[in-house]
């Protein structure tokens, strides 16, 4: 007997699956006042966001927690799916996408430059295997590639523009949709991206601690790129336990505040 979709309808919607650092929050073992904090802000499954655009559900990036995050936001269908980098937080739940093929009859669109196709290939090779392949939709995970770079590109109805970055020496990217632009593990933003993220209504942008890192932008150093670029209201991601989500926000002006987990914020496209 066919069962209904369970699914929430998210269009015109970005959601914040995740908004963790690699470790999450709380990180395992430790004792620490935002790891055990009650305050529901303060607990960050790894970073994911999904957009609901004209023609369906975009997923950026397959965090660990993929499974429990889509069903905490009872969000039951992924259309497509969109990486920024091959690090093992932003990819490792990919094998939860193995469902949605079956619920849509064919297979998933996943949307990701050369290197991140590589990665999947190799760590996921069950998946592209001819005798697995041949197992009814579900059993493992259904996907074919388009493949990206530097140049905008359309998916869902949607046109998105790459926003390369830097992230230690790794370069990654970020990505623009309309006024809204989600730029998560970077430490350096070059000026021909600067000038991509120009005019925006929201600006999503990774801060990890107050420490400086290696590769990622600590705190005031994301306060300072949020303030150049100027948009109306700036978004922290990629947070570890060395902030606490209340007594952050309250240090924080001009339109910035840390996002949490669960977070839904408009999207304007045109």
């Amino acid at each position: 007997m066919h069962k209904p979709l369970i699914s929430t309808d998210i269009a015109g919607q970005l959601v914040f699956l995740g908004t963790g650092t690699a470790h999450g929050v709380p990180m395992i073992g430790c004792g620490c006042p935002v790891c055990t904090s009650p305050d529901p802000k303060n607990r960050r499954t790894r970073c994911s966001v999904v957009l609901g655009l004209p023609e369906g559900n975009l997923l950026v990036d397959t965090a660990p927690e993929l499974r429990v995050q889509l069903l905490r936001e009872r969000i039951g269908l992924i259309h497509a799916v969109l990486y920024t980098h091959d690090h093992a937080d932003h990819l490792f739940g990919l094998d939860d996408l193995r469902i949605f093929a079956q619920y849509l009859g064919h297979d998933l669109p996943i949307y990701c430059n050369e290197q991140v196709e590589a990665r999947i290939r190799r760590s996921f090779d069950y998946a592209f295997d001819p005798v697995t392949r041949e197992y009814p939709a579900g059993g493992v995970p259904r996907l074919v590639f388009r493949r990206i770079d530097d140049v905008p590109f359309d998916v869902l109805g949607t046109e998105v523009v790459p926003v390369p970055l830097r992230h230690g020496r790794f370069h990654v990217l970020g990505y623009r949709f309309g006024s809204l632009a989600y730029c998560t593990d970077t430490n350096g933003i070059p000026p021909e991206s600067i000038a991509r993220l120009q005019g925006l209504d929201v600006l999503i942008l990774g801060a990890l601690r107050h420490r400086p890192h290696p590769t990622h932008f600590s705190l005031s150093e994301a306060v300072a790129v949020a303030g150049q670029l100027a948009a109306e209201r700036t978004l922290f991601t990629h947070i570890c336990h060395d902030l606490d989500h209340a007594k952050t926000n309250a240090t924080l002006s001009g339109g910035m505040e840390l996002a949490y987990d669960g977070l839904r914020v408009p999207l304007r496209l045109t």
